[in-house]
């Protein structure tokens, strides 16, 4: 059986394939895929803050999803959990530092703290390479995956910031000119 696909899917495995191996030389399909899907995922800003606190409020500090996902000191239930999360916050590192880099660094009226780059990229990594550590049974397969994810994290982030300034570019020759 055939999953459907998100309906810009499509569209977003070109834009990154045209970053990831056009412009940066990755030869990777495993990680253009994934990152094309990531973008998808994102498209629905609901999935960017899916983890939550007790209360079933969306947590958006980055600190405290790494917090959630310890399963010793943190809230996350188990094992798989913690993968889950670390997963997530690898997803959302990536996503954040390479489509938004303005929303890195200090801003205390939307929010208490943005991370900084090197928080993203450490927090990113980190994560990747603690869910290619679950490399047994049903997560043998995609472990290799997130290593390498872990392991190119900072060109990833570059390859994301290409796919952005391409999609700026397209966006500004799709739009009328302005009438003055």
């Amino acid at each position: 059986m055939q999953s459907i696909s998100h309906p810009l899917e499509s569209f977003f495995q070109q834009a990154v394939r045209n970053s990831y191996e056009g412009k940066l030389g990755l030869h990777d399909p495993d990680v253009t895929g994934y990152v094309a899907r990531l973008l998808c995922e994102f498209c629905e800003s609901d999935n960017l803050y899916k983890v939550r606190d007790e209360m079933g409020r969306p947590i958006e500090e980055l600190d405290e999803m790494l917090q959630a996902a310890d399963p010793i000191h943190g809230t996350a239930p188990s094992f798989d959990a913690e993968r889950a999360l670390r997963k997530h916050i690898g997803d959302y590192a990536l996503f954040v530092a390479g489509m938004y880099p303005e929303a890195t660094g200090s801003n205390r009226r939307m929010r208490r703290h943005y991370p900084s780059l090197s928080e993203l990229i450490h927090a990113g990594k980190e994560s990747y390479y603690i869910v290619s550590q679950f490399n047994l049974f049903e997560y043998e397969q995609e472990a290799p995956l997130f290593a390498r994810l872990s392991d190119g994290f900072e060109r990833c982030i570059l390859g994301l910031t290409l796919v952005r300034e391409e999609l700026e570019q397209r966006k500004s020759l799709m739009l009328p000119p302005s009438v003055n």
